[in-house]
């Protein structure tokens, strides 16, 4: 079943804007060579984090948004983890709402006088 996944990636802050853009290249070709099709992809650039990551406090963050089936997941998953530039990353399923359609209202009954 495919669906439509954001993943934000926090690199080092160390890295420059090459070196980001190849980090993000290598990513949509993780995605696209998986099965997945990338849809948009943003670098949010160098940001203050809330907390302290190993030593450091400012991170690069990179926006994905793409389709895929649930096993990639588990192989962006690991190839993040033993990543040295990535310092976290984050899945979220997108909900696609339903909407529900309204059912036209009965009139009231007129009161008995």
């Amino acid at each position: 079943m495919v669906r439509i996944y954001e993943t934000v990636l926090i690199l080092k802050p160390t890295m420059s804007d090459p070196e980001v853009a190849e980090v993000a290249e290598k990513t949509k070709q993780m995605i696209a060579s998986g099965g997945g099709e990338v849809i948009s992809q943003e670098v949010w650039g160098r940001r203050k984090l809330t907390h302290i990551i190993g030593k450091a406090r400012d991170g690069v963050y990179v926006y994905f948004k793409y389709k895929s089936t649930p096993a990639l997941l588990g192989k962006l998953g690991h190839n993040f983890r033993v990543s040295d530039l990535v310092l976290r990353h984050s899945f979220a399923l997108i909900q696609e709402r339903k909407v529900k359609e309204k059912k036209p209202r009965k009139p009231k009954a007129a009161a008995a006088a």
